[in-house]
C-alpha cells in the first residue's frame, strides 16, 4: 500500500510539474509587458513597427487561410486571426518538432491554459492578434494545437527569406 501511495505521489508531482513548466496564465494576452524572447522563428514584435498585417482565417474544417505564408527576415508582422467557425481556435507559430511537443502535451493536459506572444487564443466569432518579428531565415510552422485539431490538419507554414 506505501509503494502505491508513493507512486501516487510521485506521478501527481510529475504531472503538475509539467502542467506548471508548460504555464498557468490564461489564453488572453498578458496585462503587463510582452515577454522578449529570441525563438528560432523570431521574437515577439513591437505594435509600432509592424511592416504588414496578414489575416488568417480559421475554420471548423480544421483549416488556415492562407495556409503558406512568405514573409521577408526583419518583418515585424501583425497577424489578425479570425475565427469564423463555431469552436475555439489557436494560432501558434513555432518549428514543428516543438508543435509537436506542446500538441502532445494539449493532448494530456486538454485544459492547460498557456499564453506566450507566439500565440492566440480565438473564441468563436472573435479576432485574436499577435505580433511577431521575424529576425532569422528559415521555413517555420503554425498550428491549432487544440486537441484533435492539429491531428485533422489545422497547420500551415511560413517561409522567411533573406531581405
Amino acid at each position: 500500500m506505501k509503494i502505491r501511495n508513493t507512486i501516487a505521489t510521485g506521478l501527481l508531482v510529475a504531472t503538475a510539474s509539467l502542467a506548471a513548466a508548460h504555464g498557468n496564465e490564461t489564453h488572453g494576452k498578458p496585462a503587463g509587458p510582452v515577454k522578449l524572447e529570441q525563438k528560432s522563428w523570431g521574437i515577439a514584435g513591437d505594435q509600432k513597427k509592424v511592416t504588414r498585417t496578414i489575416e488568417i482565417g480559421m475554420t471548423d474544417a480544421m483549416r488556415f487561410t492562407p495556409d503558406r505564408l512568405e514573409i521577408r527576415q526583419g518583418e515585424t508582422v501583425r497577424f489578425v486571426h479570425m475565427n469564423n467557425g463555431k469552436v475555439m481556435h489557436e494560432f501558434v507559430l513555432g518549428t514543428k518538432p516543438e508543435l509537436d511537443e506542446h500538441a502532445a502535451l494539449m493532448k494530456k493536459f486538454p485544459g492547460m491554459e498557456h499564453d506566450e506572444p507566439y500565440m492566440a487564443h480565438v473564441a468563436p466569432g472573435k479576432r485574436g492578434e499577435i505580433v511577431w518579428t521575424f529576425n532569422r531565415v528559415g521555413e517555420f510552422d503554425f498550428a491549432c494545437l487544440l486537441p484533435g485539431h492539429y491531428e485533422a490538419g489545422m497547420v500551415g507554414k511560413i517561409k522567411v527569406v533573406s531581405k
